[in-house]
């Protein structure tokens, strides 16, 4: 079974789009509610049997049991009450009591990120997610009690796939609208195999990424290029009486702009990605630990490379292209000598790897990545996914041809080799 989402802009009339957002709120009250049931059986648990709490005391039968996907079950009752859910498709509420549970489970298996109530216009999506027939229909998207909207289909549906489910999202504060239609096919495609030229990368932010044949591509500041322009309207926008109409325009231009530095990241990833596939078949790169380069001193310019948008995009870019890709242990790749595996400490501030065993020279981050390009390929070895019959010399290319030969890689470059 193969699936893939593709993301379509929709233009609905003012209409539609106010009954989008109406749609929205309504979710969002339906989420809170579910959530509120959930934190008060829990928290009418936290006392022992045999005492009450001095605080509060939360009127919950022992027997009741937990709130769990059954809530779906409530929602035919809480229609009579509240008139207005009537108005939103059915299983539409539904997939937003699935949403909740779902991030209730993964809670659970990770330990933190508990399920949060959501404040007005935070809640920015639903998904219808089951059609009997195929919605798209030409250049409209037809959507249960919404009619037909207009799509930009800029890239058709392939032939023996159909529609599963399509999720709405908003974005730039409602003022844009999104579909994201999710298509299957009852095909089984098989994993890339470890074949043909191989490569590692390394991400950095002198040079965004530098390979290990000694391609680099520069880093472009997205965030830095426009961030006085943003600054501006963020300025503009705070001298506005908050909740006035001229205040929400300009909430809406400041969403605009970090929209557009967004989607000009992404695009960039993308173009990158398939760059990267069209040099080789195997790709290795770093396991990064995102969420701690967020954390440290140069936070603003790894926020703005945005590492781990990229590694995830590379890594679907590849399963799309029949390209393996595998991520290594990053720890030390650029303080060991790919030459000859001697640890070579350096600062930051040092931009060339410089080899005091045996002289090898070249550009720091070339370095690193010739060293991911030798960890990944061990990690073949050990694997069992590649031969280790015979052994090749690469000398200074900072490739490997695995179709032409099966063995381990062996670290032997030229010495004085001037950098990049």
């Amino acid at each position: 079974m193969l699936t893939m989402n593709y993301t379509y802009r929709i233009y609905p009339n003012v209409v539609q789009q106010t009954e989008l957002r109406s749609w929205l709120e309504t979710c969002r009250g339906v989420y809170n509610y579910a959530l509120r049931e959930l934190k008060d059986w829990i928290a009418s648990r936290k006392c022992s049997v045999d005492r009450c709490s001095l605080e509060k005391e939360y009127i919950i039968p022992a027997d009741k049991p937990f709130p769990s996907h059954r809530q779906q079950n409530n929602l035919p009752k809480a229609k009579k009450q509240f008139p207005h859910l009537g108005k939103v498709h059915s299983q539409v509420l539904q997939t937003t009591i699935r949403r909740l549970h779902d991030t209730w489970e993964v809670f659970q298996k990770r330990g933190h990120g508990f399920p949060r109530f959501k404040k007005f216009g935070q809640f920015k999506s639903f998904v219808f997610p089951q059609f009997k027939h195929n919605p798209i229909n030409g250049f409209t998207i037809k959507l249960p009690k919404i009619g037909e909207v207009p799509i930009n289909l800029h890239r058709p549906i392939p032939n023996g796939f159909k529609v599963k489910q399509v999720r709405v999202l908003s974005r730039v504060r409602g003022t844009q609208w999104y579909v994201v239609v999710t298509i299957e096919s009852d095909i089984s495609v098989p994993d890339a195999p470890v074949r043909g030229r191989a490569i590692g990368i390394d991400l950095g932010l002198e040079r965004f990424l530098t390979a290990s044949d000694g391609s680099f591509q520069e880093r472009p500041k997205f965030f830095k290029s426009m961030q006085r322009k943003l600054k501006l309207l963020q300025r503009r926008a705070a001298r506005k009486q908050k909740g006035s109409q001229n205040w929400e325009k300009a909430q809406v231009e400041v969403a605009r702009m970090h929209h557009r530095i967004a989607n000009r990241r992404k695009d960039f990833h993308l173009k990158t990605a398939h760059q990267l596939c069209d040099q080789a078949q195997t790709i290795f790169a770093e396991d990064l630990n995102v969420t701690g380069l967020t954390r440290a001193m140069l936070r603003k310019d790894c926020v703005d490379a945005a590492f781990g948008q990229f590694l995830s995009l590379t890594e679907w870019v590849c399963s799309k292209r029949g390209v393996y890709f595998a991520k290594v242990n990053p720890n030390g790749t650029s303080q060991t000598c790919p030459n000859c595996l001697a640890t070579v400490s350096k600062g930051l501030e040092v931009r060339e790897h410089h080899c005091p065993e045996c002289g090898y020279r070249t550009h720091r981050d070339r370095a690193a990545a010739e060293m991911v390009l030798d960890r990944g390929l061990e990690n073949l070895v050990s694997q069992g996914l590649w031969g280790t019959e015979t052994a090749c010399q690469v000398g200074l290319s900072g490739v490997y041809d695995l179709d032409k030969s099966r063995g381990a890689r062996i670290p032997n470059r030229e010495v004085g080799k001037p950098a990049l």
